[in-house]
C-alpha cells in the first residue's frame, strides 16, 4: 500500500508565493466586509446628520456662487443676506403676524375640507347607492384645475377671507376624498367575512373593520391634504391679501427684494416640513398595528 505525500510546496508553503531568494511570502490580501457590515456603519450616523447633508452642500453651494459673483444680488441673494433679512421681519414683528394670518386660514380651510372629503368618501365607500350618487361627481369636478375657479370665487364670495379658505378647502377635500375612498375600498373581503363570523353587525364591521383598514390611505390622503392646503394658501393669499406671508411675498416683489422672497419661501417650507413631520408622528401612533417595510 502507497502512501502519497502532498508536494512541499503544497504541505508547507501552501496559499503563499515565492519570494527573490526562494523563499515563500503571503500574499496581500484584502479583507472582505460584508455588505451588512458597511449598512450598520452607515447606520451607526445619526439618521438626522444624514439627512442634513444635502441642504447643507445645497446652501454651501448657494454661498459660494454669491461669493464669487456667479449668482448676482438682483437674480437671487445670498443666504447670509436672507439671514439678515429674516432676522429684520422677526425683530420688526411683520413676519410672526404673517405667519399667524396664514395658520389660521390654513387651519380653517383644513378643517373645512377634511370633513367634507371625508364625509363624502364615507358615503360613496361604505354603499353603492352612495357610490352611484356621489362619485361621478366628485371625479368630474377634480378634473376641473380648482385654481381656475379663483375669478367665481370671487365674485361668489367676495375677496375677503371666504374666497381664501374655499380655495384650501377644495384643494384638501379632493384629496381625502380620494384615498380615504381608496382606502375604504380596499379593506380585504376576508377580514370583513370574519367579521360577520363573529357576529358583528354592520356598524360593526364599518367600526372595527372597515375604519381600521382605511385609515392608513386617510393618513396618506391627510399629509396630500396638507402639501395642498400650503399651495392653495400662496395662490388664495395673492386675492387683495392685506395679511399673511403672501401679503409680504407681493409687497417684496413690487420692491425687487428677492431677499425677503425667500425668506418667505423658506417660511412656507418649515411649515409644511413640520406639518408633514406632525402627520408622520401622528401615523406611527395610530398604525403601530401595522408593520412596514423601513428600508435596507
Amino acid at each position: 500500500m502507497t502512501i502519497s505525500h502532498a508536494p512541499p510546496d503544497l504541505a508547507t508553503g501552501l496559499g503563499k508565493t515565492p519570494g527573490p531568494g526562494g523563499s515563500r511570502t503571503s500574499p496581500d490580501l484584502e479583507p472582505i466586509v460584508p455588505a451588512s457590515v458597511r449598512r450598520a456603519r452607515l447606520r451607526s450616523v445619526p439618521r438626522w446628520l444624514r439627512r442634513t447633508v444635502g441642504p447643507l452642500l445645497l446652501l454651501a453651494l448657494w454661498q459660494v456662487f454669491s461669493a464669487t459673483g456667479v449668482l448676482h444680488p438682483d437674480v437671487l441673494a445670498s443666504p447670509g443676506t436672507i439671514a439678515r433679512a429674516g432676522g429684520d421681519l422677526i425683530a420688526d414683528g411683520p413676519l410672526p403676524a404673517a405667519m399667524g394670518v396664514s395658520l389660521q386660514r390654513v387651519a380653517v380651510g383644513l378643517v373645512l375640507g377634511g370633513v367634507i372629503g371625508t364625509a363624502l368618501a364615507l358615503v360613496s365607500g361604505l354603499s353603492r347607492l352612495g357610490e352611484d350618487l356621489v362619485d361621478a361627481t366628485v371625479q368630474m369636478l377634480r378634473s376641473v384645475p380648482w385654481v381656475g375657479l379663483i375669478p367665481l370665487f370671487i365674485i361668489w364670495l367676495g375677496i375677503g377671507e371666504a374666497p381664501k379658505v374655499a380655495l384650501i378647502a377644495l384643494g384638501v377635500a379632493f384629496h381625502l376624498y380620494l384615498n380615504v375612498y381608496a382606502g375604504i375600498r380596499g379593506v380585504d373581503a376576508q377580514l370583513s367575512e370574519a367579521g360577520e363570523s363573529l357576529g358583528l353587525n354592520r356598524w360593526g364591521l364599518v367600526r372595527h373593520v372597515v375604519l381600521p383598514g382605511a385609515l392608513p390611505g386617510a393618513m396618506t390622503g391627510l399629509r396630500y391634504s396638507l402639501a395642498t392646503a400650503w399651495l392653495a394658501l400662496v395662490f388664495g393669499e395673492s386675492i387683495n391679501a392685506d395679511a399673511g406671508i403672501g401679503f409680504l411675498m407681493n409687497q417684496a416683489r413690487e420692491f425687487f427684494r428677492t431677499d425677503v422672497i425667500v425668506v418667505c419661501l423658506v417660511v412656507y417650507a418649515f411649515l409644511g416640513l413640520t406639518a408633514d413631520v406632525i402627520v408622520r408622528t401622528l401615523e406611527r401612533l395610530l398604525l403601530q398595528w401595522r408593520p412596514t417595510f423601513t428600508g435596507q
